[in-house]
């Protein structure tokens, strides 16, 4: 069975700034608001740029993308908001993070985030990477939003 499409690649990109090489979410599959959720789809590719070098002959990607990956959803959950359209949010955490399961070429990353907390300046979530239903990478994830000019 397919996801269905809720938000393209382009349509992904309207709301937040990361571009090729590193958008990391090829479409949004699922968003539901009153839940506090959204999933992501990445579908990974034998011809990723870090796979040059993670690893020759073992392609595998590397988790802190997989982290990313998962970051960039919840981003994109954030920009739909009420009053958050352009503002943009920074790292401040990551915690508890488990790898359980290697990604490679071929497999199709399930991008999934459900927010615990979201106020004007500060979110945090839970975050699940996952490959035909087994945990890739999971973590609890969180964002600050910048004073104004800080990323000037």
């Amino acid at each position: 069975m397919t996801d269905a499409t809720v938000l393209t690649t382009r349509e992904i990109m309207e709301l937040i700034p990361h571009r090729w090489p590193v958008l990391l979410v090829d479409r949004i599959v699922e968003y539901d608001p009153d839940a506090k959720r959204i999933v992501g789809i990445k579908a990974v590719t034998a011809s990723e740029w870090f796979f040059q070098g993670h690893f020759p002959g073992l392609p595998v990607m590397p988790g802190v993308l997989q982290v990313e990956a998962l970051a960039q959803t919840m981003a994109v959950y954030v920009a739909r908001q009420p009053g958050f359209g352009d503002r943009i949010g920074l790292f401040a955490g990551i915690d508890d993070c488990r790898f359980k399961r290697v990604v490679s070429p071929g497999d199709v990353l399930r991008l999934e985030i459900t927010m615990e907390k979201l106020g004007s300046r500060f979110g945090r979530a839970q975050a699940v990477a996952s490959v035909d239903g087994e945990v890739a990478c999971q973590a609890t994830i969180s964002f600050i939003i910048p004073n104004e000019g800080v990323l000037k």
